[in-house]
């Protein structure tokens, strides 16, 4: 677990803890260079000391950092302080599609099509660069407060090679 108010490479503030998957937790800071907010995924302590999970790390931030789209979490930096592997991510303000679903309750045809179109559109654009997700699920599907939809969490993506 990492403080709140520490600084990652004297760059990004954490202030708090928003989100924890298998590998790794996920943080709200500051960008204090570009005086912005973002979401710092930070591995967690058990694999920091694994090479293939600090590898697979890498490589999520790697293939999520080509993607631009606007139903993908964009990657904007990575790196490694004090033993701490770290991602910087657009913060999306919002739920995942999981709690989403269990606070709403059914949802409309048209509303299901809508959230479908959009992570199908960001899905699409990962494919087109080659890089197919593995791990497409309820908790990596981010609702906006505005409701854009964004896939998010390439953990076990897998990048293909091109045969046109």
């Amino acid at each position: 677990m990492v403080k709140d108010g520490i600084y990652l490479s004297g760059r990004y503030q954490v202030l708090s803890k928003i989100g924890a998957g298998g590998m790794a937790d996920v943080y709200k800071a500051k960008d204090c260079m570009l005086n912005r907010y973002v979401a710092v995924k930070v591995l967690k302590k058990e694999y920091r000391e694994d090479e293939n999970f600090v590898k697979k790390f890498r490589s999520e931030a790697q293939a999520a950092a080509g993607l631009l789209n606007p139903n993908i979490v964009n990657v904007y930096d990575v790196g490694e302080d004090r033993g701490l592997y770290y991602m910087v991510m657009e913060l999306v303000e919002g739920i995942t599609l999981k709690e989403y679903v269990q606070k709403k309750g059914k949802l409309s045809s048209k509303e299901a099509i809508s959230i479908a179109i959009q992570m199908c559109t960001g899905i699409e654009a990962a494919h087109n660069h080659h890089i197919i997700h593995r791990d497409i699920k309820p908790q990596n599907i981010i609702i906006s407060k505005e409701g854009k939809v964004k896939v998010t969490d390439f953990g076990i993506a897998k990048a293909t090679t091109s045969h046109t």
